[in-house]
């Protein structure tokens, strides 16, 4: 009989629930080269998770180093599209399989309800490495039209080593929006997560291998803000993708063009503010009296990190909510 997935359901799995919090190189979990951790927490009551690894330097070279040999080598950049396809296929079915584990450890890192992760965060990260899997053996070349003493064709060829760099907001989601295509085309691929929110991430890894992704083209680099700086000036990394701040999107594009000119994408900026003027009612459905209340209300989905909430507001009227939090307001 199937047990129901109640708050006891969650609470039993979450006190056996194993977290991997070592970096995941070349195929295998290791430990930074200098033997340095941090501690992961819960947002809920701040209490410890894990021990992490605190990757540095060091541990990127070393990636960088295991994610350029296996491109070299051949082993993933220059298999075969139905082959690579159906290693995709096989990690977005063993995701699925472990659907329960995966959305709990971003409920345990993130603070998100586990109705959130369930059942959306964890289907869309399935869903998008699924579409990129389908596309690998749809994308071809083309011979475009020339003169008749020409000849020309169009290949499509991977690029190389491809670092990723995510926010704690939609911790798989977002990474597989980043790895998903990157592998599809043969690249290998560098993933550091947010140090807020890095379990989910180093879980995947060895399901990745158990997929069959050969070691060196998947790895997981925890770590703070000095791992993605380390990735945008490595001259062996081909491009860097980075969700984030304007602030540090711009340090990012300095470095990559100080180094290697590096090929950079970004998802930056700001947050849809809402400006609340003056002459606002105070009205709607909020029983707390501000209408800046009342904006803020509409940041909950993504923990007030999905970059459509309207969580910056600028207005004259002074906040006097009455309710322990706004999270406790009730809105239609």
């Amino acid at each position: 009989m199937t047990r129901l997935k109640d708050r006891a359901y969650w609470l039993d799995k979450a006190a056996t629930l194993p977290l991997e919090g070592r970096a995941f190189i070349d195929g295998r979990y290791v430990d930074a080269q200098d033997g340095a951790t941090f501690c992961t927490r819960s947002p809920v009551d701040d209490a410890v998770l894990a021990a992490v690894a605190q990757c540095a330097k060091a541990d990127v070279d070393l990636a960088v180093a295991a994610a350029r040999r296996s491109f070299e080598a051949g082993v993933w950049s220059e298999l075969a599209a139905r082959e690579r396809k159906a290693v995709l296929l096989k990690w977005a079915a063993l995701l699925e399989a472990h659907t329960d584990e995966l959305a709990l450890l971003e409920t345990l890192d993130s603070g998100k309800p586990i109705a959130d992760t369930i059942g959306a965060d964890l289907p869309g990260t399935i869903y998008c490495l699924r579409w990129f899997a389908e596309l690998i053996d749809k994308v071809h070349g083309e011979v475009p039209a020339t003169d008749p003493q020409f000849f020309g064709t169009v290949t499509q060829q991977p690029l190389g080593v491809v670092a990723a760099v995510v926010p704690w907001n939609y911790p798989l989601l977002m990474a597989a929006w980043k790895f998903a295509p990157a592998l599809a085309a043969g690249n290998s691929v560098l993933l550091k997560p947010s140090e807020k929110t890095p379990l989910s991430a180093l879980r995947i890894a060895a399901l990745a291998m158990e997929a069959g992704v050969p070691a060196g083209v998947f790895n997981v680099l925890p770590g703070d803000g000095a791992v993605g700086r380390e990735l945008s000036l490595h001259g062996d990394v081909d491009c860097i993708a980075f969700t984030g701040s304007g602030a540090v999107g711009r340090q990012i594009a300095q470095n990559a063009a100080a180094s290697n000119l590096k090929r950079v994408w970004l998802e930056l900026g700001g947050k849809s503010a809402n400006i609340v003027m003056a002459d606002c009612a105070d009205n709607g459905p909020c029983h707390c009296p501000s209408s800046t209340a009342r904006v803020r209300v509409i940041t909950w989905p993504g923990c007030a990190g999905t970059s459509t909430s309207a969580d910056r507001s600028s207005s004259p009227i002074r906040a006097r909510c009455a309710c322990p939090s706004w999270m406790n307001c009730s809105a239609a």
